[in-house]
């Protein structure tokens, strides 16, 4: 079995691992990945926005991304997403356990089944993040000197910009508590490949308007990655998943013909 790290802003690479470069190809197009090698052969790395960060969040190719996980045997992922805070309890720095997440995003690839050859597939998304994986890195956090909030509602809006102010008090009222550029479709695609996904937000900023200027918060993120990355590696290794709502969540319509 493989283990997959999804990295993002603030978190797009990983020191102290030795990896090889690699880029996968997939029907959707190619993707980059580091994979580990020696005691680490088991771990692949995947930066979110491209090795050198220049792929915008509404560009990503998040289908491409999944599907070259999966070709390399990668069954579980932990994913890690920077994000400003839409509530008081959640200030910069803090880290959240993602439980839910609210989809704001458009013109966005969202789905492996597109219909005709590809199939057509309802996928269930109840709990959208991996119950086995959460669980065991909620009760490891503490060993690796980090709090994690337990649960987070994660809005995804479309960016590249920020939000305005009106759009934060919406998100709020909505239930949202943390709110990415990042986050869908990245989970749904790896629900429906069958991939067991968790994800963790760390804040690096107080949503527009609620603190005065957006000022994003860049001392302490180095300190943050150094212990966030370790446990995920041990999450991913260790944890339970056995029953888990990942397997079995796709209601088959039509049979993908293709790959």
């Amino acid at each position: 079995m493989r283990i997959g790290i999804i990295g993002g802003s603030g978190v797009d690479s990983m020191g102290g691992v030795d990896f090889e470069r690699q880029q996968i190809p997939t029907r959707y197009g190619p993707s980059t990945v580091f994979v580990g090698l020696g005691q680490n052969a088991d771990l692949v790395f995947l930066p979110r926005h491209g090795p050198e960060h220049t792929v915008p969040p509404h560009r990503v190719n998040y289908r491409a991304h999944l599907k070259a996980l999966q070709s390399l045997g990668v069954e579980r992922v932990m994913a890690t997403f920077a994000v400003g805070s839409l509530v008081d309890d959640i200030p910069p720095l803090a880290l959240v356990a993602l439980d839910q997440f609210l989809d704001f995003t458009h013109s966005r690839e969202g789905t492996f089944f597109d219909g005709g050859a590809s199939g057509l597939v309802h996928t269930d998304v109840t709990e959208p993040y991996c119950r086995g994986l959460r669980q065991q890195l909620l009760a490891l956090a503490p060993m690796h000197g980090l709090e994690l909030r337990p649960s987070g509602v994660y809005v995804c809006t479309n960016g590249p910009r920020f939000e305005t102010a009106s759009e934060v008090r919406m998100y709020a009222q909505l239930g949202g508590e943390v709110v990415g550029m990042t986050g869908v479709p990245e989970a749904t695609l790896a629900r429906e490949l069958g991939l067991h996904y968790a994800a963790v937000a760390f804040s690096v900023n107080w949503a527009a308007g609620l603190k005065g200027p957006l000022e994003i918060k860049e001392a302490g993120v180095d300190k943050i990655r150094a212990r966030l990355l370790p446990l995920f590696v041990e999450t991913l290794r260790s944890a339970d998943v056995d029953g888990c709502q990942c397997l079995g969540a796709r209601h088959v319509i039509h049979e993908p013909r293709e790959d």
